[in-house]
C-alpha cells in the first residue's frame, strides 16, 4: 500500500489488511511512506508494532504512488504481491481465495470483483475465470492496479510504474502487463475489493488535453510494442479507443464544449485515431460508434455534433410480464430495445441485397452519417438482470442473460430486442450464497448497437395494479426462509426483500 497523507484511513483500512484469513504467517503487508507530512508514517510505525507480520519503508516524496509500489514490488517477500489503495479494503478472505485460484492455474495475474459507490456493474466479474488472457477476454476493460501480480512475471518482464507525475499511470502499467501474461484468473462471483471514495488529489489543477492524449498515446504504444499487428492487438486497443478518444466527440461533452475548445479536443484525438490506431480497432466498433469514428476520422465534427444530439435523446424500453416464483426462484420475463424520444424504434432499414443501414429516421440530416451500414446488428450487445445491495454497493447478476434478436417492423424495417426469462435464485446469486438481509434492488444493464443504458427494472407507465401485485409473493426457502419481491416507489421498480435468517433451533426443545 502506498501511502501518502493518509490520516484517519490507516487506522480504518488497517484491520481489512492485517485480519486476512489466509493468516499471518502466509503474508506480509508492506506499507510504503511517500513523504508524508502529517503523521500517517507514526501511524504506520504504531500499526507495524502491533503486528509482526506488517512492514513499514518510508521514502521521500514523489509526488504519485508509481515510485512506492516499485518499492514495494523490489521489497516485498511474497510469491505473489497486491496493490491497495490507501482508502480501500480487502474482503477478509481476499488473498487466501486469489492465492488459491493463481496457484491453481500458475496465474501471472489474478484479480478479484470490486465494488464501491463509485462503481457500476463490470462484465469482467460477470463469471469466475480461471484462465484467460488477452486473446479470449476482454481484459482491458479494467485497467485499476488493484490486482494480484506474480511478483517474478513483474521483475523478470521490467514492468513497473511509470514515477513522478504521470498521468494514466496505472493504465502504461497494466498496457505492459497484459499482453505478456499467459494466464490471467478472474474472481468474478465473490467481492475481493472495496473501493472507496478517492481522496483529493495531490495536485489540484487538472491536466490539460495535450498532455492528456499524450499519456495516452504512450499507452498505445505500450500495447503495440509488446503485440504482434492483427486482431489480438485490435482487440486490446478498442477500448481506449471507444472510452478514452471517442469521449470528446460523444454526448454529454460533445455537447457542453463548443467554439475552439471544442475544435482543440476534436483535433487531438483525430490526430491520434489517425496516428496510433490499426485501421482494424474502428472497423471492430459497433454501430453508433463505429459511425461516430468514421465521423472522426474524416473530419465531420458538424455531423459528431448532430449525431450527439439526438443519441442523446434515445432511450431504452423495458417491457416487463408477469414476475412469478418457481421453485424457490424469481422468474422475470423482460424484452428491451431502444426508442426515439417519441416512442418510436430505433429501426434498421434492410435493402434489397439483405444488408442493414442505420435508421434514416436518426441519421437524416446528419453530415457525413447517411448510409452507414450496419455489419453486425449484435456487435457487442449484451443485457443483464442485476440485484444491487444498495447499502454496500454490490451488483449480483440473474442465471441467465439477455439474448438478442431481430424482430420486423413496417416497412421493411426491423429492430434489435433484447428478451429473456431473468431467474434469481435469492440463495444463490451472492456468488454463490444467499443473498444478505434487507431490501435489493433491480436494475438491469443493457448495450445495444453500442449504447450503454442502465435503467431500472420497472414496470411500464399505466401498467394495471393487478400486475403490481402479482409479485408480492413470499415462498420458502432452503431451509424455510421467505423471500418477499414487490413493485415499489413512483417509479415502480422491482424489489427484492431477504429477511434476518431464523435463529438456530434451540436442542433443549
Amino acid at each position: 500500500m502506498p501511502v501518502f497523507n493518509a490520516g484517519a484511513s490507516i487506522e480504518r483500512c488497517a484491520p481489512s489488511l492485517t485480519g486476512q484469513s489466509i493468516g499471518a504467517d502466509a503474508y506480509e503487508v508492506l506499507y510504503v511512506d511517500d513523504g508524508s507530512t502529517d503523521g500517517s508514517l507514526s501511524g504506520l510505525h504504531r500499526i507495524a508494532e502491533r503486528f509482526a507480520h506488517v512492514r513499514v519503508v518510508a521514502l521521500g516524496n514523489s509526488g504519485r504512488p508509481g515510485k512506492a509500489r516499485n518499492t514495494g514490488v523490489r521489497t516485498a517477500r511474497g510469491e505473489y504481491v497486491h496493490f491497495v489503495d490507501q482508502s480501500d479494503e480487502l474482503a477478509p478472505d481476499a488473498l487466501e481465495r486469489l492465492y488459491r485460484l493463481a496457484r491453481r492455474n500458475s496465474s501471472d495475474i489474478a484479480f478479484g470483483k470490486a465494488y464501491g459507490e463509485s462503481l457500476g456493474p463490470a462484465g469482467a466479474f460477470r463469471h469466475t475465470r480461471e484462465r484467460c488472457s488477452v486473446r479470449d477476454a476482454e481484459l482491458f476493460e479494467t485497467l485499476t492496479p488493484y490486482k494480484m501480480f506474480r511478483r517474478a512475471f513483474l521483475l523478470d518482464n521490467g514492468i513497473e510504474f511509470p514515477e513522478g507525475r504521470v498521468r494514466l499511470a496505472d493504465e502504461l502499467f497494466l498496457a505492459r502487463a497484459y499482453p505478456l501474461a499467459r494466464t490471467v484468473s478472474v474472481l468474478g462471483d465473490h467481492p475481493a475489493y472495496h473501493r472507496r471514495p478517492a481522496a483529493r488529489a495531490r495536485s489540484t489543477r487538472p491536466p490539460g488535453p495535450e498532455d492528456y492524449y499524450r499519456q495516452l498515446r504512450a499507452v498505445v504504444r505500450a500495447v503495440k510494442e509488446r503485440s504482434e499487428p492483427g486482431p489480438v492487438q485490435d482487440r486490446m486497443l478498442r477500448p481506449a479507443y471507444r472510452r478514452e478518444v471517442l469521449r470528446p466527440v460523444t454526448e454529454p461533452r460533445v455537447l457542453q464544449r463548443g467554439g475552439r475548445q471544442l475544435e482543440r479536443y476534436f483535433e487531438l484525438v483525430r490526430r491520434l485515431a489517425l496516428e496510433e490506431f490499426p485501421p482494424g480497432v474502428a472497423a471492430g466498433l459497433p454501430a453508433l460508434p463505429g459511425l461516430r469514428a468514421h465521423l472522426l476520422e474524416t473530419g465531420r465534427l458538424d455531423g459528431l455534433v448532430e449525431l450527439a444530439r439526438r443519441t442523446a435523446r434515445i432511450r431504452v424500453r423495458v417491457e416487463t410480464g408477469a414476475v412469478r416464483w418457481r421453485r424457490g426462484r424469481l422468474v422475470v420475463p423482460v424484452r428491451v430495445w431502444l426508442v426515439h424520444a417519441g416512442g418510436r424504434p430505433v429501426a434498421l432499414a434492410r435493402r434489397a441485397d439483405g444488408r442493414l443501414l442505420l435508421d434514416p429516421v436518426l441519421l437524416d440530416g446528419v453530415p457525413g452519417a447517411r448510409g452507414w451500414e450496419v455489419a453486425d446488428p449484435f456487435a457487442d450487445t449484451h443485457g443483464e438482470v442485476l440485484v444491487k445491495d444498495p447499502r454496500t454497493a454490490q451488483f449480483w447478476y440473474a442465471q441467465n442473460d439477455l439474448r438478442p434478436r431481430l424482430e420486423p417492423l413496417r416497412g421493411g424495417r426491423c429492430h434489435v430486442v433484447l428478451s429473456a426469462e431473468a431467474v434469481v435464485d435469492p440463495l444463490t446469486v451472492a456468488g454463490g450464497g444467499a443473498l444478505p438481509a434487507g431490501r435489493h434492488e433491480m436494475w438491469m444493464d443493457v448495450q445495444l448497437l453500442g449504447l450503454g443504458r442502465r435503467p431500472r427494472l420497472a414496470l411500464p407507465r399505466g401498467a394495471a395494479r393487478s400486475a403490481r401485485r402479482a409479485a408480492r409473493t413470499t415462498v420458502p426457502g432452503r431451509p424455510p426462509r421467505g423471500r418477499l419481491a414487490g413493485w415499489h416507489g413512483a417509479g415502480a421498480q422491482l424489489l427484492l426483500r431477504a429477511p434476518e435468517p431464523a435463529p438456530p433451533a434451540d436442542p433443549l426443545r
